[in-house]
This record gives C-alpha cells, structure tokens and sequence, in this order.
C-alpha cells in the first residue's frame, strides 16, 4: 500500500521511490504496482477498513486521553510538571 499511496497519491514516479527509500529495489516497486493493479479493488477496500477502523478508534476514545499523553489540560494549555 506504500508503494500504491506514494505513486498514486503522491505522485511519485518509481524511480523518485527508490531514491527516497534506498532499501526498496527498482523491481520491487514495479512488483508492487502491477500487484496493485491486478488487486486494485481489493488494496481500496483494506484502506477504507483501516480509515474505518481508525475512525472508530477516534470516536470511541475519551477526548482528554490525547490531552495527557500531550501533556496538556482540557484548555489546550500546558500541564505543568
């Protein structure tokens, strides 16, 4: 899906891939594109699931959990330590 996200979404092309992720072959990404397009409806639907998820997990969590773990008060200003 990385792969997918940079050259669709992102608009980089294969080789702007490589050079910014050294430890991905040429091939690799090539492979991972034609799997992409040969599973493209699949690939979409596990990224809604994820999106859906993540959502879920927002919506569920208390609104000041995000505040402790920043360090912050229901105001948004700094808790002191």
């Amino acid at each position: 899906m990385d792969v997918m996200i940079w050259h669709e979404l992102q608009g980089l092309s294969a080789d702007e891939i490589v050079s910014g992720h050294p430890h991905i072959s040429l091939a690799d990404v090539h492979a991972a594109l034609a799997y992409y397009h040969d599973n493209r409806a699949e690939i979409r639907q596990q990224m809604k699931d994820a999106d859906d998820f993540v959502n879920a997990i927002k919506a569920s969590s208390s609104p000041g959990l995000l505040q402790k773990l920043t360090g912050q008060d229901a105001d948004g200003d700094s808790v002191p330590s």
